[in-house]
């Protein structure tokens, strides 16, 4: 059994002993940078000096960063998606590289003196290469000396190499760059291979073809090594970086879980001790709620560290973020014990205790439970009222099509709080979905946001019209190509939702998406944006629209004339959200996870790559 104190311990001291010097986590809030709302990642803060700024610290860093995601909180409540999480890292700036970074986390995990793990458990993956940069033979190499000194021989699956699976001892898998090439955050910038270190959970692979990378659960990534070796330039050539970096990423809950053979995140000690609190207080038990109460648990450690770093609720950037947080956490705790009061000072007072000896920030409880306290208050005066104007809307009449309308959703918004993300997961909770465009055109004409509103950055659908917004947009329309075109055109569009940071796409299909058909997507689309084809726009009224063979999923909403735009000879569909001017510009597709979302609809979430 380890703890999270004990694991952060362990990885500063291991880390010490290779010279490292231990650094104070950042703020949740990013410095200097306002396009993003949170620190996703522990390099975030580390970018200067990533880019040659010297650190006051040295060359050689060791810490535990507290880090928020924001594009996937609706995946909260499975077995591993946490909005707030701490990720541990250690970094050479132009000091050490593969050989040692590599070496050092085999020794770490796998040494008797530290976590002492089977060394049989681990599999690694490395970057294949390309035509632009070579295969990274290095880390191949390196890999097959650790898995040697353990008494394994380490085999390099590749495609053609004769092993075709783990059982004839595939050890090293060779993966392309969306899933092994750290791109630049932006267009140019450092950027490099990575390898990642997977455990064996000891699951039955759910294929023949099942290896580190596949999303069943057999395989977990528990660290991430990459090589900043490169400088990627304005005409996407790359050249080699005078100073080398070394950036890695642990999960500090998820190597918790999986040193103690957890089945979930929640199980950890920084988790649990909250599940506890909720059994105590609720009037159904944990097993016939488990999403539930992983959500509040979730989502008030997430809203503490927020407040801890200066965020207060309201209706932009990070504090319509904290605002949804806690709003979401309530309603699904009215959904476990509407009678029963939440036991938000047990709560609260259990994240700071937990979270204070690392995070400083969190010790001030009293001021941190009288900010959820007064959003509390704000909230559940209107709350019942609101779910049951929801309850209304969703069971009369005015929903049209499954779908709940702009103008409701906007209601709902104004007059009860309801965020828009809200809304939309109680739709889906009765088989609907929500007209988030015509939530957006209400917004915009009672003028409550504007185009920069932290609506736009978080989430709902087409919320602002950002040149990354732009970007998936576009690719959605490809993806859509790709999946009529590998899967059958039975296949329509059942609804979307897309932010700057990813896609959630819902489409008509009968049974789930196999892995091979995934990729025929991915490969679809990906060889769409690499014809870098025109995107054009026509306006004509519906009648030529649909006789010129464009698609369309909203035509009740749409008024006599409409856009249509026209991808090559790829994609032709009716639409009235912003679009890149070229696919060329989309960077990589890649397609993270396929689900269901009702009876005969899956959904696909997908992100793009630099």
């Amino acid at each position: 059994m380890i703890t999270a104190k004990e694991l952060r311990e362990k990885y500063f001291s291991f880390f010490e002993s290779k010279g490292h010097k231990i650094i104070k986590s950042a703020s949740l809030i990013p410095e200097n940078d306002p396009t993003v709302l949170f620190t996703t990642a522990g390099m975030h803060p580390l970018v200067p000096y990533l880019l040659g700024e010297p650190h006051p610290a040295g060359k050689r860093l060791v810490d535990v960063q507290k880090c928020v995601r924001t594009g996937d909180i609706e995946d909260v409540g499975d077995n591993t998606h946490l909005t707030f999480f701490e990720m541990l890292g250690n970094w050479s700036l132009g000091d050490y590289f593969k050989k040692d970074s590599i070496a050092w986390s085999w020794e770490f995990l796998t040494s008797e003196n530290w976590l002492n793990i089977n060394p049989e458990k681990f599999f690694v993956t490395v970057y294949e290469g390309d035509e632009m940069i070579e295969k990274d033979e290095e880390s191949i190499e390196i890999w097959k000396d650790c898995f040697s000194k353990s008494g394994i021989e380490a085999k390099v699956f590749e495609k053609n190499s004769g092993v075709d699976s783990i059982s004839l001892g595939a050890r090293i898998f060779l993966l392309p760059a969306k899933d092994n090439f750290w791109g630049p955050a932006g267009k140019t910038g450092p950027c490099g291979p990575d390898t990642e270190i997977f455990f064996d959970t000891g699951k039955d692979a759910c294929s023949e073809n099942c290896a580190p990378g596949c999303s069943c659960g057999k395989f977990v990534e528990i660290w991430n090594n990459v090589f900043m070796q490169y400088n990627k330039k304005e005409d996407s050539t790359f050249e080699s970086l005078s100073q080398k970096n070394v950036d890695t990423g642990m999960g500090v809950e998820r190597t918790v879980a999986i040193l103690n053979g957890y089945n979930s995140v929640f199980e950890c000690d920084t988790i649990k001790p909250l599940i506890e609190i909720l059994k105590k207080k609720s009037c159904i038990t944990y097993d016939k709620a488990v999403r539930e109460y992983r959500i509040i648990s979730d989502h008030i450690r997430a809203a503490v560290m927020m407040i801890g770093d200066g965020v207060v609720p309201s209706n932009k950037d990070q504090g319509y973020v904290l605002r949804r947080l806690i709003r979401r956490l309530i309603r699904h705790w009215v959904k476990l014990s509407p009678q029963v009061k939440i036991p938000f000072h047990e709560l609260v007072g259990e994240v700071c205790s937990i979270m204070s000896f690392v995070y400083a920030e969190v010790s001030e409880q009293g001021r941190i439970l009288d900010v959820i306290l007064n959003e509390q208050e704000k909230f559940e005066k209107t709350l019942l009222l609101g779910i049951k104007k929801f309850n209304d809307i969703s069971s009369k009449d005015i929903v049209s099509g499954n779908k709940i309308s702009g103008k409701d959703a906007f209601d709902l918004f104004q007059s009860y709080g309801f965020p828009l993300e809200m809304t939309e997961e109680m739709a889906l909770e009765k088989g609907l979905s929500v007209d988030s465009e015509g939530f957006l055109e209400e917004m915009k004409s009672h003028q409550e946001t504007s185009r920069t509103s932290s609506v736009g950055k978080f989430k709902g659908g087409l919320a602002d019209d950002s040149e990354q917004t732009s970007k998936y947009h576009t690719a959605a329309h490809l993806m859509l190509a790709g999946l009529r075109k590998v899967l059958g055109e039975h296949v329509s569009q059942k609804g979307s939702n897309i932010t700057s940071e990813r896609i959630r796409f819902d489409f008509s299909h009968p049974e789930k998406v196999s892995v091979e058909k995934l990729r025929e997507v991915e490969d679809f689309v990906n060889a769409a944006i690499l014809k870098d084809c025109e995107v054009l726009c026509s306006e004509m009224n519906l009648d030529d629209a649909r006789d010129s063979g464009a698609l369309g999923i909203f035509d009740s909403k749409y008024g006599d004339i409409v856009k249509v735009y026209k991808i090559g000879e790829i994609s032709n569909e009716i639409c009235g959200g912003p679009h890149a001017q070229r696919t060329g510009c989309l960077g990589k597709f890649k397609i993270i996870k396929e689900e269901s979302a009702s009876a005969g609809v899956r959904r696909i979430k997908a992100v793009l790559e630099n």
